[in-house]
């Protein structure tokens, strides 16, 4: 049987702006991932405020939910984003790491629909909410 927990984390580990990024996957199984981002004022949007670009977040939003969807029972293979939407709820804190958490909850034999959550610190109010559809590939 294959091990998809472990593809998705070889996965990961092999895209370039994730290792940019500095993403590390920290949790994998049965449809949820969570990816971690540490702070880095490399990917600081406005250097003013010191406050991680949304881009960066996004990034790892959309890596994690990738991730969820490749490790949910149902999903034979690998995975694309179809559409991703994102709801910036706050700016990150700077200096803090962002930890993005993602479910996916539905899948169909075509698409996987996902949610996810970045936060940092503040446990109060996510820095970012995400809802997303996924491809679902065959080995």
């Amino acid at each position: 049987m294959v091990d998809k927990v472990e593809i998705a984390r070889q996965f990961i580990e092999a895209i370039p702006h994730a290792k940019a990024l500095g993403l590390k996957l920290t949790t994998i199984g049965d449809g949820e991932a969570e990816i971690s981002m540490p702070y880095n004022a490399d990917l600081v949007g406005d250097p003013r405020t010191g406050v991680i670009h949304g881009g960066a977040v996004f990034a790892a939003l959309d890596t994690c939910c990738g991730a969820a969807v490749m490790s949910h029972p149902s999903a034979p293979g690998g995975t694309a984003t179809i559409d991703l939407r994102i709801n910036y709820m706050r700016a990150a804190t700077p200096g803090q790491s962002i930890i993005a958490h993602a479910t996916c909850y539905h899948i169909t034999r075509n698409v996987a629909f996902v949610r996810a959550t970045a936060m940092d610190e503040d446990q109060k109010l996510p820095v970012a909410t995400a809802a997303g559809a996924f491809t679902v590939e065959g080995l």
